[in-house]
């Protein structure tokens, strides 16, 4: 038997959202619990629609971008962050949408071609240990030549070129007798790999033994690729203790530029992976390394430490009446009415406070003294006094109205807005151990509103 009248389905087939307006915080700033991230408006039936939607669309995003913002904050700024989960993530969907919102939130690059293509976000990468054991020896290199970079000159036999660098590094005075004989068909496939992409050589160099084989074979071929004018990117880390073998390499780089006089090569890219997260890079820090990059995918995309984020999406007011979501647990309290927010700085430019208010309250003003309460919590008050003021809710969809839509920025724009907006925030705020809340307010003659509301609405017990 039918549960609804073919005329629902009329009524759903002739709907649109030209009375809707959508209120949002702009893409890329910081955000806390209670202030709202969207204030939708219009017709009940069709926002409702709109709940679950809304929900997906910033749920995971939001989650995947601050996921993203704090590696990038225990990497450091001097770190190249390169996101490598599209394998781990939660089907494709999840694989683009995680390659987005991880180089939004402070990530350099993706080694998701797709997600390159679709957003302009660079792209990174290495081969893979199947390409290096697919090889057997240097005799299965067929096209030996090699242009140099600016095409004035032609190797004929850069595998032989790559083989005489290799006994070179051997009888150098500075790695004389620190390794003997490297795998062969690693060299093979690291020359291979050189020859299609002279311009981008970054080799994986643990799979077979990295100090004895992996990372002599790349110096080989990024000193024959120096002859011909080009210049190597570094090398991959992707098992191991990454710490030594860092500080290893690094003392390796330089031996051949002292050996060989290339200037720069002790600087060589050093890339960390395997299965990275905010722990294993603090803990490397305090280990001390020589990683210029580090690659992260499982920990980044499925957001390990984190598995959802709680977004929710509240009825506040209906036919201009304030309406509330009572609950014992006080956090699940929802704010009545619609609102404005604010957020207030202080003289060190820091922001102090964000700020809701009712619609038809006059908002923050610069210079003068304002109280702001927490929203359920009688004690906590203070009084303000903002050097600067910012509204946060724009409107990128006013429907019918004639209100001003705000342009969407482009994904590079956003991403700086983030870098930004999180370097603005008082350290202590951004600390991993303990860091101090940021305070969520109301204004008073919201408090009082709120707590008006809850009374009303909240039963009264009765006790026999």
């Amino acid at each position: 038997m039918p549960t609804c009248e073919d005329g629902f389905f009329e009524y759903l087939s002739s709907i649109d959202c030209s009375d809707v307006e959508v209120y949002a915080i702009p893409e890329g700033y910081v955000v806390f619990p209670k202030v709202p991230l969207m204030r939708i408006e219009g017709p009940v039936a069709v926002v409702q629609l709109l709940e679950t939607p809304f929900l997906s669309l910033v749920n995971y995003a939001s989650l995947v971008t601050t996921n993203a913002a704090r590696h990038r904050l225990v990497a450091g700024k001097s770190k190249n962050l390169l996101e490598f989960g599209l394998r781990r993530a939660q089907g494709p969907d999840g694989g683009i949408s995680a390659s987005r919102y991880s180089y939004m939130g402070g990530f350099d690059a993706t080694s998701n071609v797709a997600a390159g293509r679709l957003f302009g976000i660079p792209i990174r990468g290495t081969h893979s240990h199947a390409f290096v054991s697919s090889f057997m020896g240097l005799d299965e290199i067929t096209d030996k030549a090699l242009t140099s970079s600016d095409g004035s000159n032609k190797c004929e036999d850069f595998v032989s070129l790559v083989q005489n660098w290799l006994t070179k590094i051997q009888d150098g005075s500075s790695l004389h007798g620190t390794f003997g004989e490297t795998s062969q068909s690693e060299l093979a496939a690291f020359t291979s790999y050189a020859l299609a992409f002279p311009n981008s050589f970054l080799a994986l160099v643990d799979t077979y033994d990295v100090m004895r084989s992996g990372v002599p074979n790349f110096c080989a071929v990024a000193l024959a690729l120096n002859d011909m004018g080009y210049k190597a990117v570094g090398i991959r880390l992707d098992s191991g203790d990454l710490a030594y073998l860092s500080v290893e390499t690094r003392k390796f780089f330089h031996s051949v530029e002292k050996d060989f006089g290339i200037v720069g090569f002790g600087k060589m890219n050093i890339t960390a992976s395997n299965d990275l997260n905010e722990e294993t890079i603090d803990a490397l820090n305090k280990q001390g390394h020589e990683v210029d990059a580090f690659g992260i995918g499982t920990y980044l995309v499925t957001c390990y430490a984190q598995a959802a984020l709680g977004c929710v999406f509240k009825l506040v007011e209906i036919n201009k009446q304030p309406r509330i979501k009572l609950s014992e647990d006080v956090t699940k309290v929802s704010i009545p009415c619609k609102k404005k927010c604010y957020r207030l700085y202080g003289k060190e430019g820091y922001p102090l406070v964000d700020i809701m208010t009712g619609e038809d309250e006059p908002g923050p003003k610069i210079g003068e003294r304002l109280l702001c309460r927490h929203p359920f919590n009688e004690s906590k008050r203070a009084h303000v006094v903002p050097q600067h003021v910012e509204e946060l809710l724009k409107c990128y969809w006013p429907g019918k109205s004639s209100k001003s839509r705000e342009e969407l920025p482009s994904l590079h724009e956003i991403r700086a807005r983030c870098i930004q907006h999180l370097e603005r925030m008082r350290p202590d705020h951004m600390r991993r151990l303990n860091p101090t809340p940021y305070k969520v307010s109301v204004s008073a003659k919201l408090y009082d509103f709120i707590h008006f509301l809850w009374l009303n609405e909240a039963p009264v017990g009765e006790l026999q």
